[in-house]
């Protein structure tokens, strides 16, 4: 019997589906009006919802009682940029259709863009992708990893190299992950980190690192692996679905991004998680990439 015969796949959403859904401008845009304003749109010298046409040659829509424009793109990531809104959404298909991101490099040559604004494209993409906000519950794996250059100190433990940045994960058993780039890996950041992203009462599986003793004190049922001694499952205590995702997402950006400075670590680590987080979902990737748009102001 294969036992991932029942299992939900994600639709497939290929490069030819993308060109019938969003062949020009106009219809990205339309795209990206009904999403923003699924009820109408709400005109503000009317204050009503009313009728809103396209203005020709203009990212615009007017309203038919009084002329009053609205901007779909203003306060999103595509404000005021010269690129095409289908390069917008051809990049988003693009960073959304592979597990592990492309390279600016790579939609540079794709979109026959400058280098400069390739990456910029990508930074913008990655800030629409931070779910921290969230908090998970019932039995959670919580774990820190270290991304960057060469590790110091020698022998087992944490690296002391400054050079390295540490990134403190939490996952929840067959659920979401929530990671965040930390200064270090004291109690007085930690556990605090745990607090602000894991629910009270939920069971914590760690390896022995000291700063995670305390979790019993803030109403957490907490069980530790020795792995220092060669243990990694006692019973159900293990870490492994968090070590699964750091694999996963070092893998990717040594691979892909070869190397990323500490300043921007935390929106790729976003973009990361994002997938991690949607691995099991039936919406094409591309669709739930396109669907965090948002406008930062009316």
């Amino acid at each position: 019997m294969n036992p991932n015969k029942d299992a939900i796949k994600m639709q497939k959403y290929t490069v030819k589906d993308f060109r019938k859904q969003f062949p020009n401008d106009d219809i990205c845009l339309e795209w990206l009006k009904d999403f923003l304003y699924p009820n109408g749109i709400f005109c503000d010298k009317c204050q009503a919802i009313t009728n809103h046409y396209k203005v020709a040659s203009r990212k615009s829509y007017s309203c038919q009682s009084c002329g009053h424009h609205v901007h779909p793109t203003a306060g999103t990531i595509y404000h005021k940029s010269t690129t095409p809104l289908t390069d917008w959404f051809y990049a988003v298909y693009l960073m959304s259709s592979t597990r592990c991101g492309i390279s600016a490099k790579q939609l540079e040559r794709e979109l026959g863009v400058t280098y400069k604004t390739a990456w910029r494209m990508f930074k913008m993409i990655r800030s629409m992708l931070d779910e921290s906000d969230t908090k998970i519950g019932g039995t959670v794996e919580i774990d820190e990893t270290y991304v960057g250059g060469k590790a110091h100190g020698g022998g087992a433990g944490r690296p002391t190299s400054g050079k390295k940045t540490i990134v403190a994960g939490a996952v929840e058993r067959k659920g979401r992950v929530i990671a965040k780039v930390v200064d270090d890996v004291k109690i007085r950041t930690l556990i605090p980190f745990v607090r602000d992203h894991v629910t009270a009462g939920s069971t914590v599986h760690t390896d022995e690192h000291s700063s995670y003793f305390y979790l019993p004190h803030y109403d957490y049922k907490h069980t530790a692996v020795a792995h220092k001694k060669k243990v990694w499952v006692v019973g159900d205590s293990h870490t492994n679905s968090i070590e699964g995702f750091w694999s996963l997402m070092k893998g990717g950006i040594r691979g892909v991004y070869k190397h990323v400075s500490p300043k921007h670590l935390q929106s790729y680590v976003n973009e990361y998680a994002f997938r991690y987080n949607r691995r099991n979902d039936i919406t094409p990737m591309f669709l739930s990439f396109l669907g965090q748009v948002q406008k930062s102001y009316d």
